[in-house]
């Protein structure tokens, strides 16, 4: 039995998928439990449109993400904290951090989708950070610790 699924199911498919399964497990669990639905001649021309709407949606906003990115690699991120002995600081520089630096930048990135490798900065000096603009669209950039004058 062929059947179209709706949801992830574990071991067998993701959402979208065309699986064949067995005529009891299609009928008795997929099907009533939300989780797939038959595969016939219409629901595949149906599942096929989508899947070309979604990849033409999906392009746009991979296109938009690459035009912030390139907007994120022109600009110079420098962060300014107190600092004790030496090069360390009071407190640490976060993903927040480089949000704001950012936003001062003039442009506007949430501090979910910034990742900075061991979370926060606690010494003065160049860091890398990964912005995640998109799944498949991942930025890297640096950014300077400074000392407050």
């Amino acid at each position: 039995m062929e059947v179209i699924l709706k949801n992830d199911v574990e071991n067998l498919g993701f959402t979208d998928d065309i699986v064949n399964v067995k005529n009891g497990y299609g009928r008795n669990f997929l099907i009533p439990q939300g989780h797939a639905v038959l595969a016939t001649t219409s629901a595949k021309k149906v599942l096929a449109e989508n899947l070309k709407q979604r990849a033409y949606k999906e392009q746009k906003a991979i296109d938009e993400a690459n035009k912030q990115a390139e907007a994120i690699k022109e600009v110079e991120i420098k962060i300014t904290a107190k600092t004790g002995d030496g090069d360390k600081l009071f407190g640490s520089v976060n993903n927040s951090n480089v949000s704001e630096a950012l936003f001062a930048a003039g442009i506007t990135i949430d501090r979910k989708f910034i990742n900075i490798a061991g979370n926060t900065v606690k010494r003065l000096g160049t860091y890398e950070a990964e912005i995640r603009l998109h799944r498949a669209v991942i930025v890297p950039i640096s950014f300077d610790v400074i000392a407050e004058s």
